[in-house]
C-alpha cells in the first residue's frame, strides 16, 4: 500500500461519484486516475489493466467532449438506453476480447491472465458506454465491481480493493440516478 495508490484510488472514487451525478468533471478526474493507474499496474505486471487505463485516458477525453457536445445540435448528451443490436454486439466483442487477451496474457508474466483480459475487454466497453451515456453501463459496472473487489483483495491491493468496493456502491447509485434521467421516466 502506498500513498500513490491511495491517491489514485481517491481520484477514481471522485470521478465515479461525479459520473453518477452526470457531472462533466468526472472526466478530468478520471484522466488523473487513469494515468496514475497506468504506472501502478505496470509495477504489478498487470499489463492488460495498465493498457486499459491508457485507453480509459483516451475515453476520458472523448467522454468529456461527448457529455458536453454529443447531444443534438452539439448540446449536452442525454442518458439513453443501449440499442439491443448494439448491446448484443458489445457482449460478443467482450467475450471474444476476453478470450484473445487471455490467450496473449497467459504467455507473459501476468499473474491473472483470464481476469486481467476480462477486466480489459468488459471495462473498456462499459467505459465507452458511459461516455455515450448508455444507462446499461451501470449494470456492467456492478457486475465487474463484484469481481474486482475479491480480485484486488487477493492481490493485496487494498486501496484499490476499497476503491472498487466504493465503485460498487456508486454504480448502484448511478443505476438509480440515471434511470430517472431516461426519456419517459417518472
Amino acid at each position: 500500500m502506498s500513498l500513490f495508490e491511495i491517491t489514485a484510488a481517491l481520484f477514481g472514487i471522485v470521478s465515479v461519484y461525479l459520473s453518477t451525478r452526470q457531472n462533466v468533471w468526472s472526466w478530468p478526474t478520471s484522466l488523473v486516475n487513469n494515468v496514475m493507474y497506468i504506472v501502478y499496474f505496470l509495477g504489478l505486471k498487470l499489463y492488460a489493466l495498465m493498457a486499459l487505463n491508457g485507453l480509459f485516458a483516451l475515453i476520458a477525453v472523448y467522454g468529456w467532449y461527448e457529455w458536453k457536445f454529443g447531444g443534438k445540435a452539439k448540446t449536452e448528451l442525454k442518458v439513453s438506453r443501449t440499442p439491443l443490436p448494439l448491446a448484443g454486439a458489445l457482449a460478443a466483442i467482450s467475450v471474444v476480447g476476453t478470450v484473445l487477451l487471455w490467450w496473449v496474457l497467459k504467455r507473459t508474466q501476468d499473474p491473472a491472465p483470464l481476469i486481467d483480459g476480462m477486466f480489459f475487454s468488459v471495462s473498456l466497453l462499459a467505459q465507452w458506454m458511459m461516455a455515450r451515456k448508455y444507462y446499461e453501463c451501470w449494470w456492467v459496472w456492478v457486475a465487474l465491481n463484484c469481481i474486482a473487489v475479491p480480485f484486488f483483495f487477493l492481490q493485496g491491493s487494498y486501496p484499490t480493493m476499497v476503491q472498487y468496493a466504493v465503485f460498487l456502491v456508486l454504480a448502484t447509485q448511478g443505476w438509480r440516478f440515471w434511470k430517472k434521467s431516461l426519456p419517459g421516466a417518472a
